[in-house]
């Protein structure tokens, strides 16, 4: 079974799955099967995942069944796994926690596909407000204290399955890239009295160079100190410290800028792989002035080193200006009678890119 160990010197959580060791092996090129012959994530082999937690239905559609939009399932091999107990404990000089938790995965449409781009906004939106939905719900399992949603998208990004599709893990522990953001958060406010993120957004629509798209209530922009090649990160203008706290407005907006955003990136560079994770607080009765949560999305274009793995230095060979004018420059308009997008680089971007 599942648990959690704490590194004892660097404060560090992993978690130990053996169950995980018998899911799927990454895919190698595209494909529609999974490890049963077949797709199981497409509408007509509902019977190939566990029984559904929650879809959105068409009127009159039952359970596991045809007639679905999005769909929420608990994942077959799972991080952590609900019927665990905390069973917190000591070692020696060793901490570890029962590997308490949810793991689930919400199939992002009943058509395979393996991006949000091919989506309408109206689609889009119905993914984030089941991940709104089921962040909600879980919340209320009291051994729960964080909700961590991710999308990898491509084998070079950890899929299994081309299905476009995301992930739920709910845990009893703050991850720990989570923890570091908050706590680097609470120093700025200490000392300043406001929000950084606040303060970064203010300065990057006032800087320009990082903007990728700037809507009337969020900003995608290029992070000045990009870890990988056209990193984004997409955060609201509106303070909240978490993601569950979006209002319809806000979802409604942010399924189009997602979508158009994904979309820019494919574009620009081929179609690639990437990971996206929203990056949310604590579930806390009040919302933290000092942390934004924010969604962050990471092309993977090269494997990390020892560089990376040894002493934590990233190198990225695009500065972040330079990858936030190529997306820009990615000229979207609409095709009938598809909702595709046909697209042409500029010629200044394409030189970029050779």
């Amino acid at each position: 079974m599942p648990e959690f160990r704490k590194d004892p010197i660097v404060g560090r959580w992993t978690i130990i799955a053996e169950e995980r060791a018998k899911r799927p092996m990454p895919l190698r090129q595209p494909s529609y099967l999974g490890s049963e012959g077949l797709c199981p994530f497409c509408e007509g082999n509902e019977r190939f995942t566990p029984p559904e937690i929650a879809a959105f239905r068409g009127h009159g559609a039952g359970p596991n069944g045809t007639g679905w939009r999005v769909r929420a399932v608990p994942n077959r091999h799972p991080a952590l796994a609900i019927e665990e107990r905390l069973d917190k404990r000591g070692e020696g000089v060793y901490d570890r926690i029962g590997g308490v938790g949810a793991h689930e995965v919400i199939i992002e449409g009943p058509e395979h596909h393996d991006s949000l781009s091919c989506l309408t906004p109206e689609r889009v939106r119905e993914i984030l407000w089941m991940y709104r939905d089921r962040l909600l719900d879980l919340k209320n399992d009291t051994r729960f204290v964080h909700g961590l949603i991710f999308k990898n998208r491509g084998a070079a990004a950890g899929a299994t399955l081309e299905h476009g599709h995301s992930q739920l893990l709910m845990s009893p522990v703050t991850p720990p890239i989570i923890e570091q953001e908050i706590n680097g958060a609470r120093r700025f406010f200490d000392y300043r009295g406001r929000c950084i993120y606040c303060d970064i957004i203010e300065q990057e629509l006032g800087d320009e160079r990082r903007i990728v798209m700037d809507s009337s209530q969020f900003v995608v922009y290029c992070p000045y100190a990009s870890r990988f090649p056209f990193e984004m990160a997409i955060a609201p203008k509106r303070h909240a410290s978490r993601f569950d706290q979006l209002t319809k407005g806000e979802i409604d907006e942010l399924g189009s800028v997602l979508r158009e955003a994904v979309w820019r990136l494919e574009l620009a560079l081929d179609d690639p792989a990437y990971n996206s994770v929203i990056h949310s607080a604590a579930f806390d009765p009040h919302d933290l002035p000092h942390y934004h949560w924010h969604f962050e999305i990471v092309p993977r274009l090269a494997p990390i080193g020892g560089l990376e793995w040894g002493a934590g230095y990233f190198v990225n060979p695009v500065a972040p200006e330079t990858a936030a004018r190529c997306l820009r420059d990615v000229e979207l308009r609409p095709h009938a009678p598809s909702n595709r997008i046909e697209w042409r680089m500029t010629s200044r971007q394409s030189g970029l890119l050779v």
